[in-house]
């Protein structure tokens, strides 16, 4: 990214991001790089000058993944990569610590970095909203009571439910709510959508991953108590009354910068104990692991 003249940084509203800002001041003095806050919905914190993502080259998520998530929405609209930084623990969809920033801040102003693009799940609610997720939609009860779930895809009865909702996920977003909510998780490379009934009462109406270019179309009755559409995270609409949503799959929706030495995908959802071996395993590794240091071979 030869040529770099403006960074935007999408800030945690709460986290010590004092090591991480100074980094990246003492970075942007040495190379002559404008250093701008983007507005993120919901965000008061302020720390440097506001700016406008489509005016910069950059765009600096310091926090976590929510954080990461939130920078990529202010992004995308403008073709504006991503480089999540972590000020905390490292998740999903942080390259990097506070500790490697300023080696990292080199190796994109070198272009030593890799375009790692997520696909968005995009989707109609009403009749005029039109909302992407990153991670996940999740249409969910907003009170007591059971919502009806009917599911289409290409034009095909799934199945018709009553529970707390559904989750629709994205492969990035299968090993978030989804695989929290008991859905499948799709390996690294797999594409499709994940859709995952909420507490279904009763009938047999599994987790299915969707064919990449599935036309999804969901039915949505909120019963008495209403209903709420979240879309990674965040509260997005509520609603009273039947709404039909038609989903797919966006190719290329967002772009997160990856480098080199970034660890892969299987091995930070180990790291992170979101994918934990057996316990039956795992007492068997500390029995070989005692005899090996009983017998002097450690």
């Amino acid at each position: 990214m030869a040529g770099m003249e403006r960074i935007g940084l999408v800030v945690h509203p709460r986290r010590d991001l004092s090591k991480a800002l100074a980094t990246i001041e003492s970075w942007a003095a040495a190379h002559g790089v404008e250093v701008v806050q983007i507005r993120s919905p919901g965000q008061d914190r302020r720390l440097v000058p506001e700016g406008d993502a489509a005016a910069c080259d950059l765009l600096l998520a310091l926090g976590g993944d929510g954080t990461t998530l939130a920078a990529l929405h202010a992004a995308t609209p403008a073709g504006r990569p991503v480089l999540g930084v972590a000020c905390g623990s490292l998740g999903a969809l942080t390259s990097i610590g506070a500790d490697g920033l300023a080696h990292a801040l080199d190796e994109v102003a070198a272009g030593d970095w890799t375009a790692r693009t997520l696909p968005g799940l995009h989707l109609r609610y009403g009749e005029s909203r039109e909302l992407t997720a990153v991670n996940d939609l999740v249409l969910v009860r907003a009170a007591a009571g059971q919502v009806t779930v009917e599911i289409e895809i290409d034009g095909e009865l799934l199945v018709r439910f009553a529970g707390d909702g559904l989750v629709a996920g994205t492969p990035l977003g299968s090993t978030a709510y989804t695989l929290a909510s008991g859905g499948p998780m799709l390996a690294p490379g797999a594409t499709g959508l994940t859709l995952t009934p909420l507490a279904p009462h009763g009938g047999v109406c599994p987790p299915v991953v969707t064919a990449p270019h599935s036309r999804v179309t969901v039915r949505l009755d909120p019963g008495n108590g209403g209903a709420r559409v979240e879309l990674d995270g965040q509260v997005r609409a509520d609603s009273a009354r039947p709404r039909l949503v038609p989903a797919r799959l966006r190719a290329a929706y967002a772009t997160l910068v990856a480098l080199g030495d970034q660890e892969p995908p299987l091995a930070g959802l180990r790291r992170r104990r979101i994918i934990l071996d057996s316990p039956r395993v795992l007492a068997r590794d500390d029995r070989l692991n005692a005899a090996t240091l009983s017998s002097g071979g450690g």
